[in-house]
């Protein structure tokens, strides 16, 4: 069965969903898009930009489980990781695969689209922090066809 864990320590609920659901190749608030392996995601932060308020920043971590992986989405913001614990394989349409371990970081641009996001174990967990900026008040991921 899969399990998402959001917690979230903000008002904005609503862009917690868009934003956990794009990490997770997926859209909690919306039926038609189906869930990936089971994974967890903490929300740290969410702050207005104090250089433009029209912008946020939104800090969280994002937990794999062995095995475990997202869907094809993309998140019209800049992201940025940076792993914590485990491997991870990343890639982002028209680039190479990229393998990721703790002390390294992978960049996605706003018109990016994220076609493989995945713990390269298959008996260990992946931890990673995102860091993402992004429009207030807009969602931060959407689903995307391969």
């Amino acid at each position: 069965m899969v399990r998402t864990l959001v917690s979230a320590r903000i008002g904005t609920s609503m862009l917690v969903t868009a934003l956990v659901s794009g990490l997770l190749g997926i859209c909690a608030g919306d039926p038609q898009n189906t869930p990936p392996a089971d994974a967890s995601v903490v929300n740290l932060m969410t702050r207005e930009l104090v250089s433009g308020p029209e912008k946020e920043v939104v800090m969280l971590t994002v937990t794999y489980p062995a095995a475990g992986a997202s869907l094809p989405h993309r998140h019209d913001a800049q992201v940025f990781v940076y792993v914590l614990e485990g491997e991870l394989k990343m890639q982002v349409r028209g680039s190479p695969v990229v393998t990721l371990r703790p002390g390294q970081t992978f960049y996605e641009a706003p018109d990016d689209v994220h076609v493989v996001s995945a713990n390269a174990s298959k008996t260990n967990p992946a931890k990673i922090l995102v860091v993402m900026i992004k429009d207030k008040g807009k969602p931060g991921s959407r689903m995307v066809n391969q």
